[in-house]
Formats: C-alpha cells, structure tokens, sequence
C-alpha cells in the first residue's frame, strides 16, 4: 500500500493530466469498425479540433497545446486546476480525473479505465477514508463484470417539480387557426357530388415553452462498441446541454438486460453533471433488450409522482431484439413489445420516437413501437448524424404550443352526409348517421401544421344559390391557462349557378390537390413495401413508378408546387432502394417507413445520411422554426464540421 500512497499523493501534489490514448490495446491485428477509438478520445470537446496523424501504433489525436488537454478531467470535460478545491485521482494505468468524477464513475459500475478501458484491480470509494479498496467479489454482477447496485422496486423517486401556477384568461393570443378548402368553390345548382373532398388546414400559432420529462432509452449491446457509442453519448451531450432547469431527463440503457442510470431529474447545473457523468460511464457490450429498454422506460413514466405537462420517450438501436422476439416468425406481433398500458391506439398518450441507425436494425420493429403509441420512426443511414437526428426531435419536444387537441366536424344540413375523413395515423371517426365526424390529434409543437381531407355527399339543390356544407371546431388545451379551449369555424358554403363554367368545375384547388397528393403518396408506399417483402420487388418498383407517373398530372404538380416536387424526389430515392433485394434489406425498408412515418404523422423525421438540412430531413413544411433551429445549433458544433473526417480516417486500414 505504501508504494499507492506514494503515487497517489504524487498524483495530488502535481496534478498529473489525462492524456488521449493511442488506442484501445498494445498491439492488435488491426483497426476495427468496434475498437478504433476511445470514447472520451472521441467525446471530449476540449480536444476539438483534432487532426487525425498516422502513427506505428494506430491512430492518435493531436492539439496545438498539449499543456491545455493535459489538465482536462475527462469525465466532466472541465479543467483540473491546482488548488482548485478538487481533488485529483491518478488510475494505475496513469490516466488523471477528478476524484469526485471518477468516484462516481465507479458508483455507476465502471470499473475499467474511461480512457483506455484498462481493469483496474483498486478502485476509488467517495466515502470515508478515501481510500483505494480492492474489488470485492461481485455479488451481482452485470453485463460482462459491470458491478451495478440494486434497482428500486417502485420508480417513485423523480425528482420533485414546483407548484406549476395556471393564469386563467391571461393567454395573450389564439393559440390555433382553422381553415377550410373545399376542392372546388361552386357546383351546378342540379347536380349532386359524391365524395367531395373539403381540407381542413389547423396551425398552432406562437410557441409556449412547457416543461418537458424525457426518457432516453438507449442501445449499449456489442454492436455499438467504438465510434458509434462514442457518437450516441456526444449526442446525448447535446441533449443534456439543450434542456431546460425545469425539464426532466432519465436515461434507461439496454443490452442483454436493461438498467435506468438515474431517476427523472431536472437538468440544472447539478443535474447536467449527474447525467453527463452517468452517460459517459457507459460501456458496450452483450445482446439487444429492446423490450426490456423500453419496458424500463415506460415504468418510468408511469410511476413518476410529479408530471410535467408534455413527456415523451426516446429509443435508440442498431440492432434487432435477440430475446423477446421469434426472428423466424413471419408475421411477427411486435406490439408485444409494448407495455400493456400502451396497447391501443393513444391510451398510454406518452409517444416513443424512435431512431434506428445503420443498416442492421430492425426498421419494422421500431417503426410498429412508434406507430403504436404516436411517435415518430427515423432512419440514421449514418452514425455521424446521430445528434442531428435528435437535435429535430428535441426541438419539437421543447416547442409544444397545445396538447389534447382534438377536430370536431358538424355537417350543416341532414342533406350533407360525412362519407371519410382522410387523417393518415390520427384516429378518426365518422357518426353512423353520416352528420359528425371527429379526428383525435394530440400535441402540436408551435408553428406546426395538420391537413385532413373530409369527403362529403352533396345533394342537388332545387333553389338558392349557394349550399351550406359543414361547421367545424377545434377544442384544444390552452398550456398556458390550462383552460380548454374552442374555436369555431365559419360554416362553408359553395355557390350553386344554375351552369359552371367548364374550367371552373374541374380544375381542383391546389391546397386540396397537394394533400390528395400526400396521402395517395402513403397509400404508395404501402403498397410497395407489402411487395418488397413478400420478394416482389419489381412489382414493388412498378408501384413507386405508377405513382410518380399520376403525380406529374396533377394540378399541383404542373403548378410546379413544391410540396409535389420534393415528394417526387422522395419517392424517386425509394425506388432506387429497391433495385435489389440487398439494397431494399440494407437501406430501403428503413428509408421506406421514415417516409411513411413522416407523411402520415405531418411530423418531421430524420432520413439519410447527410449533415446539410436541405437532404438529411426531406421534411417539406413538417420541419418547424424550432427544429430548424435545434438543428442549426447542433450543426454548429465544432466537432460536427470534423467528425466526418475522423470517420473516415479511422475506416482506412492500419498502416504496416
């Protein structure tokens, strides 16, 4: 013990730094897509900018300034100063931390060197005397020599929120526009319509920043070991830093089991450290829980005792799940993987985005998770976009303007009979008699857009020049007076002239022809996909094709209006994904149910691998300021202009 005093009072007295690591082990065969880099290597932004130099022994990072990294903490990424009040832990394999950091570190299971992953046979204890204790034989023991402390029974132990104060009538604006289209403005006065398409248009005005409780649930298996953990826990960095001190953040990370690192907790200065420190302790390895992740998740959510108005969970994976689910089933019921209380369509009313990344996780699994509970599925075609991916979701998530919202459709007259409502995933309902109609839509973020088609029957009209159709409203929560309320519409009338002109009766408004547009779009790909995966991807292209071939004609189309151009892209880009069955396998089902994703939520998804915001989120007008905003932000990162670089430079093969 005598020679670990010494050096550990060496270590206090010189303030020994950390420094990067040239790689993972002494000598290995070769660079691997798993064991490139260190995490904290890649993490660390005070060793941003970098510039990858080859070297005998694999890849190093090198700065300008040696002396500023070397007094880097490389847990919390802040400085280690002399006489800074904090004391300093020197590991047996000579890399530095704070002692309060690196004591948490372990607190949380790690027992290996965040560094360079070396075992360390004496470990830090925050508790009196401070002194190095031998490992104890482990009692419970996870994911591959991981000692973690007992989970609580009951997820009761969020922490606390403040009494939130309602302003009953102090809302300083209409929180919601409603505006109604119908297809065409007049009909012959003889003439009766079948089918007559009438858009309902809703947008939630100006932003009211609610609170937010989040749980991530993130993939730590095998697969993601090296360059992609290293990217998920930058990204969850961001994440962390972009909260507010009244959001709420816990973090549930899965692999052959599933563990919540900490309990919801707000994101003050406190809270950030706590989580940052527990996400930068990860480590990857074992099998894909994904039922496990999100049933851990979900607990939290539901035994929470205080709840912030808006609360949303997020799944990240590239994998399949290797026990809950029969991969040789061939109808597989992913909806298992749900908890009960999230069965049926908006019950749990707690959506999961999810975001599967790289070309082996299961697009169908994920897809069906978020369906099911009215979240959104993203495909990451590459790792480097990770945090981009989540920037757009967080900036939605912070932005929410009214929940609970809800369209009501009244037809004016017995004579005008609701046929459909067109509402893509938002359940929606006609009454039996054909006069009412309603469609559920939940939150929408500020400045965020919803367009429904109602089809009516119109009678022929004897006399009078114009028909009296429908009469709508919408009945929304008010997040800043927690008042509901309702706006109503005017009642939409057509002119009824004895003759129309020829043009005039056919030529159908482009607000309505867009949406047609969309939804025959999502009517498309389903088709296509049904097609690809029963093995008949020419029969599936074809499809695609006949689409884009009807679209061209529209109205909207000729019009050149943008919405039809970037949608003919878009479905362009499915159809080379399907060229082969390994294209389709790799990429093209992810791509495939974004899309649909996207078009049938109206929300925003991530697809593709690029950073420019004008490809890597073919949004159309689903993006929102905020998200547009987020995402600026985290593109404006210095890491993000260098990572793609370092991507490359660690995929080349070692040099000899």
């Amino acid at each position: 013990m005598g020679t670990k005093w010494r050096k550990m009072k060496l270590a206090l007295g010189l303030n020994l730094c950390t420094y990067l690591p040239r790689t993972l082990e002494e000598s290995p065969p070769a660079l691997n897509s798993t064991e490139r880099l260190s995490d904290v290597a890649l993490l660390s932004p005070l060793n941003w900018p970098m510039t990858p130099t080859p070297s005998s022994h694999g890849l190093k990072l090198s700065r300008n300034s040696s002396k500023k990294s070397s007094k880097t903490c490389s847990i919390c990424l802040t400085k280690m100063k002399e006489g800074g009040g904090h004391a300093i832990f020197t590991a047996e394999c000579s890399h530095a931390f704070h002692f309060h950091c690196i004591a948490s570190n372990v607190k949380h299971g790690n027992q290996v060197c965040p560094v360079c992953r070396a075992k360390w046979k004496e470990i830090p204890m925050q508790h009196p005397p401070y002194l190095l204790h031998r490992l104890p034989t482990p009692r419970r023991v996870m994911n591959q020599g991981r000692v973690l402390p007992p989970e609580p029974s009951m997820f009761n132990d969020d922490e606390p929120l403040e009494q939130q104060l309602a302003f009953p009538g102090k809302s300083l604006k209409k929180m919601m526009e409603l505006k109604i289209h119908p297809e065409v403005s007049s009909v012959p006065r003889g003439e009766s319509r079948v089918k007559f398409d009438v858009l309902v248009h809703l947008r939630a005005a100006g932003m009211v920043t609610a609170p937010l409780d989040l749980v991530t649930v993130l993939d730590i298996s095998g697969s993601m070991a090296g360059t992609k953990l290293a990217l998920l826990k930058r990204a969850m960095g961001f994440v962390i830093q972009n909260l507010g001190v009244n959001d709420r953040l816990s973090v549930i990370a899965f692999s052959s089991t599933a563990r919540r690192l900490f309990p919801l907790t707000k994101m003050s200065d406190a809270g950030r450290h706590l989580a940052l420190q527990a996400v930068n302790s990860l480590v990857a390895n074992g099998g894909t829980n994904i039922a496990e992740g999100l049933r851990k998740g979900v607990k939290v959510m539901e035994e929470r005792r205080d709840e912030n108005p808006v609360a949303s969970v997020i799944l990240l994976s590239d994998g399949r799940d290797t026990y809950t689910m029969n991969n040789n089933q061939p109808d597989p019921n992913y909806k298992m993987l749900l908890p009960l209380s999230m069965h049926g369509r908006f019950q749990f009313q707690i959506p999961v985005h999810s975001f599967g990344f790289g070309s082996d996780h299961d697009a169908s699994l994920m897809h069906s998770i978020s369906e099911a509970s009215g979240g959104t599925f993203s495909f990451i075609e590459s790792e480097a976009v990770i945090q981009d991916a989540l920037a757009q979701c967080i900036g939605g998530l912070l932005s929410v303007a009214v929940q609970e919202l809800r369209l009501e459709i009244d037809g004016f007259s017995s004579d005008v009979c609701l046929s459909s409502i067109k509402a893509g995933s938002y359940p929606s309902l006609v009454g039996g008699d054909g006069r009412s109609g309603r469609v559920d839509i939940g939150d929408l973020y500020a400045d965020e857009e919803r367009d429904f088609l109602v089809s009516i029957n119109i009678p022929a009209e004897r006399c009078g020049d114009e028909t009296e159709l429908l009469k709508m409203r919408c009945v929304y929560k008010d997040l800043l007076t927690k008042e509901v309320v309702t706006l109503e519409s005017h009642v939409l009338k057509i002119q009824r002239p004895e003759t129309v002109g020829e043009e005039e009766a056919v030529v159908v408004s482009i607000e309505v022809d867009r949406q047609r547009n969309r939804f025959l779009a999502a009517e498309a790909m389903v088709k296509a996909r049904g097609l690809a995966e029963e093995g008949d991807l020419a029969a599936a292209v074809t499809v695609i094709q006949e689409f884009r071939q009807v679209l061209a004609e529209t109205v909207s189309a000729r019009s050149n209006d943008g919405f039809c151009v970037a949608l003919d892209r878009e479905m362009k880009e499915m159809q080379e994904r399907m060229a082969s069955r390994h294209v389709y396998e790799v990429s093209g089902r992810a791509y495939i149910l974004s899309g649909l994703s996207s078009h049938s939520w109206q929300r925003a998804t991530s697809r593709g691998e690029s950073g420019d915001s004008s490809s890597f989120v073919q949004a159309y007008n689903y993006q929102t300021p905020s998200m547009v905003e987020m995402l600026h932000r985290s593109q404006a990162t210095s890491y993000h202009r260098l990572i793609q670089p370092l991507l490359s430079y660690v995929s080349q093969p070692r040099p000899r």
